[in-house]
């Protein structure tokens, strides 16, 4: 494979009573090997169900209904849609890593810092002796700059800050050297300073484990700073994709350009927040043509009459928008 991972025609549906629903539609995705791809959008578009869907960690009645993710595993090529559980079990944590958005609920209460660490080890290498896992344990918190790692090991969730969990859900997210890193949100929680330090130890990590991320976030700050390749999602869809430097230079859907707005506005001379007027469409109710056409300054009547294709406007940059290609989606 050239990529690490392939996403092709993925179709998430979820039951609302008895009535299947449609929440992710057509996601193509290509993530490079050793780089950082990022999926930005609001709440609710379809990006955290992506991101569980590539580990088979869609809650019922969520599932996926079509589609394929390749994964150039070290083994081989594997269709991820078609392991076992098990065969699943071997490859989460081990190749495939999650760092989930909220650190304290993610951390077992219970159990101490180094337990937790442990079992990440243990079940992916059995034969570890505890004195082996101990040093990996130590190693990978001192990569993660926790300071007093020995004390860390002992400590129990609640008895650290939000940071130190998060570098702590990073340092267990990376114990087995994985291939591939997903991060939902890993910053939300946190305050400036700390987000900018977790930020730049993602971006560390990255170099020295060769490990390609896909970063899941809200905040198009955060895709600046450590992402190569972006995906827009709005409404279960990609509206966007590109590079970063030129989706940021030549942004060409309009949701894109309100979400940037919304970020720039109050650096502006009307010192006015600005916000995308309505909210994301809930999933099955979506409109007959382009889904952002309600909330849309651009809005042309075709655009409530078809579904936009999402078409190349310059190589490499994919847009869905009747501003750039008269496409319609089949």
């Amino acid at each position: 494979m050239e990529n690490l991972l392939e996403i092709r025609n993925l179709k998430i549906t979820t039951l609302r009573g008895k009535q299947s629903v449609r929440l992710l539609d057509k996601v193509d995705l290509n993530i490079a090997k050793k780089r950082s791809f990022g999926i930005v959008g609001e709440s609710g578009c379809g990006k955290s169900i992506t991101a569980n869907a590539i580990l088979g960690l869609l809650p019922y009645p969520l599932r996926v209904a079509e589609g394929s993710i390749r994964y150039d595993s070290k083994a081989g090529e594997r269709e991820l849609l078609q392991l076992s559980k098990k065969e699943l079990r071997e490859v989460r944590g081990q190749e495939i890593s999650m760092i989930f958005q909220e650190p304290m609920t993610s951390l077992d209460p219970i159990f101490t810092v180094e337990m937790q660490m442990y079992e990440a080890l243990s079940f992916h290498h059995p034969g570890l002796a505890r004195g082996e896992m101990r040093d990996r344990a130590l190693e990978m918190l001192r990569r993660v700059n926790i300071p007093r790692p020995e004390q860390t090991l002992t400590s129990y969730p609640h008895q650290l800050s939000g940071g130190q969990l998060q570098r702590i859900m990073i340092a267990i997210a990376l114990i087995n050297d994985p291939r591939l890193l997903l991060a939902d949100e890993p910053t939300t929680a946190l305050d400036v300073t700390i987000q900018a330090q977790i930020l730049r130890l993602m971006n560390d990590l990255k170099e020295q484990n060769d490990t390609s991320i896909i970063m899941i976030t809200h905040d198009l700050g955060v895709i600046a700073e450590t992402c190569e390749e972006v995906a827009v999602f709005y409404a279960g869809q990609v509206v966007e994709q590109a590079n970063v430097v030129e989706l940021f230079g030549q942004t060409a859907h309009p949701y894109t350009l309100g979400l940037l707005r919304a970020v720039t506005s109050l650096g502006g001379e009307s010192r006015k927040l600005y916000t995308i007027p309505g909210i994301v469409p809930p999933g099955g109710q979506w409109a007959q043509g382009c889904r952002f056409a309600d909330r849309c300054e651009k809005c042309m009547e075709k655009c409530r009459q078809a579904m936009p294709a999402l078409t190349e406007v310059v190589p490499g940059h994919l847009c869905r928008c009747f501003l750039h290609s008269e496409e319609v989606e089949q």
